[in-house]
């Protein structure tokens, strides 16, 4: 007798396990060899021609998409439409210390799982391309640059990613080192903001060098950028409600290069988190006015520019409900949570959301979207260090049940969208 899951006819989840299963050397094969070469950005130059080499010899025919992103389609033998499945390929500036035996020698490190993501997602194109008669509508893969500084899920919605054919829905796995779970585990986004806007930042502050005997012959910056720094920090303390969360950091701050010499300028870089577009965009506003207002007071001037950053994750309640209902007929009970569910179950509070940002949030703020955690190394089992650490590893036992999962849930929406 067939296997059934609360009137679904699982025959199909189960296939798709066993045959992620039979598969997973391979998948394991992909994730090391991109490990080991791992790049940074778009400067993908090793890692773009070997995903693209994978999917041709399964016989996809890869599209570029921008600088350095590659789009495939499965399925479109059927009419019906279209879900997106994601996955980051871009590495990391850490020289790897992790020890094991594919460490990156590049100068880079994939200290964040995105080789992991790729391959899975190649495990997932095998999966869909040997399932494609049955596809009830389009699978569109995006193997995506430059997630880590914000900049590729964007370039690739430029070029058109979620256009010909249209994109309805679109789902991203994230991998995540030291989980007191089974490696394969998934948690569920719970419906609305799941990741922080972020924006990262630049005030340069400029007064008039002179002696350092003479303060009066110049206009100190480093006093003025002093003064803004501290002042920064009222913005979350004095100008937002409980419930407006902000994070405002000052990472670094670079003046002068003599001990007897008041220097021409002084520069503050950090970074900007926010749960709420309107907070976002309060709080750069408030930045300005008083990096400007300070810096005129101390007879300095400021300016304030903000580079790469991305918006808000949102999670569709739908696409969130239906992705934890398909992850219970692949992976069966107490192996699929949501963050509601977790919280419940610890007994914490508190709004969710994880403080990591993530630029699959172009991708949500344009079409219904859900973020999935998969367990991917559990501190009982050595997997001690967390996600961006030069000594981080992650459990390749999570790559053949992540497979399933970005190949299912694309199977199952189209088929209940049909």
């Amino acid at each position: 007798s067939l296997k059934v899951f609360k009137g679904v006819d699982c025959m199909k989840a189960e296939e798709l396990m066993r045959e992620a299963a039979e598969i997973a050397q391979e998948i394991n094969a992909w994730r090391e060899y991109l490990h080991a070469h791992a790049e940074t950005g778009f400067a993908l130059t090793k890692t773009l021609p070997y995903v693209k080499s994978e999917l041709e010899k399964m016989g996809y025919a890869p599209k570029s998409c921008g600088r350095a992103g590659l789009v495939v389609l499965a399925g479109g033998k059927k009419p019906g439409r279209t879900f997106l499945l994601r996955a980051d390929m871009d590495a990391l500036p850490i020289r790897e210390q992790s020890g094991v035996a594919f460490a990156s020698e590049t100068g880079c490190m994939h200290a964040c799982g995105h080789d992991l993501h790729t391959a899975m997602l190649l495990g997932a194109a095998r999966l869909l391309k040997a399932h494609e008669e049955e596809l009830a509508g389009t699978v569109k893969l995006m193997f995506q640059p430059a997630e880590e500084i914000f900049e590729g899920s964007a370039d690739m919605i430029r070029a058109g990613v979620l256009e010909h054919p249209q994109v309805n829905a679109a789902l991203m796995i994230h991998v995540m080192a030291g989980m007191p779970f089974e490696p394969g585990t998934v948690i569920v986004s719970d419906p609305g903001v799941s990741a922080p806007a972020a924006d990262y930042f630049e005030i340069r502050v400029r007064g008039k060098g002179c002696h350092g005997s003479m303060p009066n012959m110049g206009v100190d910056p480093l006093t003025a950028a002093a003064q803004i720094l501290i002042a920064l920090q009222e913005i979350p303390a004095r100008e937002l409600a409980m419930n407006d969360r902000a994070i405002l950091t000052v990472g670094t701050m670079q003046a002068g290069t003599a001990a007897n010499a008041i220097p021409d300028e002084a520069v503050m870089k950090g970074s900007l988190r926010t749960f709420d577009e309107d907070v976002r965009a309060t709080v750069k506003q408030r930045m300005t006015d008083i990096a400007t207002g300070i810096a005129a007071a101390f007879r300095a001037g400021a300016e304030v520019t903000f580079g790469s950053g991305c918006p808000t994750l949102k999670n569709d309640s739908t696409l969130s409900a239906d992705a934890f209902r398909y992850g219970q007929e692949l992976l069966g009970e107490g192996r699929i949570y949501t963050v509601a569910q977790l919280k419940q179950e610890s007994g914490s509070g508190g709004a969710s959301g994880s403080a990591g940002s993530e630029d699959f949030a172009y991708v949500s703020q344009a079409v219904p979207s859900v973020m999935l955690a998969l367990a991917a190394g559990q501190p009982t089992k050595g997997y001690v260090y967390p996600q961006h650490h030069p000594k981080v590893t992650f459990d390749p036992a999570a790559l053949a049940p992540g497979t399933a999962v970005y190949a299912y849930t694309a199977l199952r929406w189209l088929e209940d969208h049909a």
